[in-house]
């Protein structure tokens, strides 16, 4: 039985890879998470293959019983602070998850965890100076303390990989969206707000660009990148293909939902909100071995799922 751990668990992104992981029977999974973004309630449904511990990776004595108790075989270290706007706000909060990436990766090395699979994030490419963004090629030059974070977060598994040997795989994410995220973020915002027929609001002018990666086809790759051992020791993109504006997202979710909402348009943020992102996800399409979800196709699995109603019923 393969022992894994999962940390920020509780959290949109975690909570779904590990009700994957927990779904195969061969794994016991542990969920660790301080729940200060992360809710009880996007936990897996109880199993006797899975354990939930309260705790704060940045802490080492809190993780450290937890890694020394359990001799895990692989982690997935995807505790953050997230939210453009939260990271903003509280740019110590965020300095302080380089106290967990150095927990996690310190205690990896001496319990003898096989590999490390680290959440880092499209942020840490900043303004775009190359269309598609390609892990090799890009240059990275955000200042953002969350982009530096990630960044410094990467220099760390590539130095205890050549140090010690502890193998590492890094996921880049790009926008992620599906039924359990927070309305934090663009989509749940503007699905909530569509839903309840009022105004959708947008940051700027809504001509910045993004791509949408729908949470399967995020899971999927990941949880094949440990099953088939693949992009290992190395960087890949995790993220949609099409590229669209902001404007655009909001037009399309007001025709799937038939909402009677406006485009209301605020000042623009004052840092943070790049103007295009896109990335080369060529490696992404390959593990996956089938076409992405489209945007529609996604939007319309959320309103299906209730999104409205996980949001709002609590």
């Amino acid at each position: 039985m393969k022992k894994i751990l999962v940390t920020g668990g509780a959290g949109f992104v975690g909570s779904a890879l590990a009700e994957r992981l927990i779904s195969d029977s061969n794994n016991f999974v542990v969920i660790v998470d301080d729940l200060s973004t992360g809710e009880l309630g996007k936990l897996p449904k109880a199993t006797n293959n899975y354990k939930f511990i309260k705790c704060d990776v940045n802490e080492y004595r809190d993780i450290s019983e937890i890694m020394l108790g359990f001799q895990f075989d692989y982690v997935f270290h995807y505790a953050a602070v997230v939210g453009v706007k939260r990271t903003q706000e509280y740019p110590v909060k965020v300095l302080r998850d380089i106290e967990g990436i150095k927990n996690i990766l310190g205690l990896s090395k001496n319990t003898g965890v096989k590999r490390v699979f680290f959440s880092s994030s499209s942020e840490i490419y900043g303004e775009p100076v190359e269309i598609p963004q390609n892990v090799y090629t890009t240059p990275l030059n955000s200042r953002l303390p969350y982009a530096i974070v990630k960044n410094v977060g990467e220099a760390f598994l590539r130095s205890y990989c050549k140090e010690y040997g502890l193998s590492y795989t890094i996921f880049r994410f790009f926008n992620t969206y599906g039924p359990k995220q927070s309305i934090d973020f663009v989509i749940s915002k503007f699905l909530v707000s569509a839903l309840k027929n009022e105004d959708i609001t947008i940051y700027g002018d809504g001509k910045q660009t993004r791509t949408f990666c729908y949470i399967d086809d995020n899971v999927d790759t990941t949880i094949k990148a440990l099953y088939e051992d693949k992009v290992a020791n190395d960087v890949i993109n995790i993220g949609g293909s099409r590229e669209i504006t902001v404007n655009e997202l909001a037009k399309i979710v007001i025709e799937l939902t038939g909402s009677k909402s406006k485009l209301k348009y605020l000042p623009p943020l004052e840092e943070g909100d790049m103007k295009r992102r896109r990335p080369d996800n060529t490696e992404m399409k390959s593990i996956l071995g089938r076409d992405l979800i489209s945007l529609k196709e996604g939007l319309a699995k959320i309103i299906d799922t209730g999104l409205y109603e996980y949001n709002h019923n609590r």
